[in-house]
């Protein structure tokens, strides 16, 4: 879950803020929950053998970490919530949780309810809602031959900021990410590699 957490984010983070509910906030530091969320922000595979010293790999990375405890009401009992900030202090907030088996799923960004598991590549469109984004987003995907696998649009309010999370069957290029950029409404393109 670390790993997809940093996929959507972009990059290593500075500072997490990680909140853990339901087992990971009673049982979770006991099993190594903290471990393996930090070890994956720092972008190590399950099968790294310095997952135990995960913490200490965070600082020497200059990643700095701090664990809470939150109640987020009916959610899957393994959650996290991460707040990451990069080196300017920018901030994204992603939930996720462990489904067993190392099945993980994000299920919020930024407060928007998303669905990703990390199995396909993604593009995290922020836009504006309003009439014809959404055709000129899926557009330049068409016109570029790229096939949507799936696709979630959530928004704050009519009229307001949006999220489109599109899956792709393969990962989208730098111009086309770059065309979809330049579109009226849109304020950012991100593109999230499968994980």
């Amino acid at each position: 879950m670390g790993a997809l957490a940093r996929a959507v984010f972009g990059s290593q983070p500075k500072r997490a803020q990680i909140a853990l509910h339901g087992s990971f906030a009673t049982t979770g530091l006991g099993h190594g929950t903290d471990l393996a969320l930090v070890a994956g922000l720092l972008g190590m595979t399950p099968d790294d053998v310095r997952i135990p010293h995960a913490l200490e790999e965070a600082l020497s990375a200059g990643l700095s970490v701090e664990f809470t405890s939150v109640e987020l009401g009916e959610v899957h009992p393994n959650t996290a919530e991460f707040a990451l900030f990069d080196a300017a202090g920018n901030m994204m907030c992603i939930r996720g949780s462990s489904l067993g088996g190392g099945e993980v799923v994000v299920t919020a960004i930024d407060g928007f309810e998303v669905i990703a598991n990390g199995e396909l590549p993604l593009l995290v469109v922020d836009h504006t809602d309003r009439p014809g984004v959404i055709a000129a987003v899926t557009g330049i995907l068409a016109d570029s031959g790229t096939n949507i696998a799936e696709m979630r649009v959530s928004r704050e309010r009519r009229g307001a900021r949006a999220l489109m999370l599109i899956e792709t069957d393969v990962e989208v290029d730098d111009v086309c990410s770059a065309s979809i950029a330049k579109q009226p409404g849109v304020s950012s393109v991100r593109h999230v590699p499968a994980v």
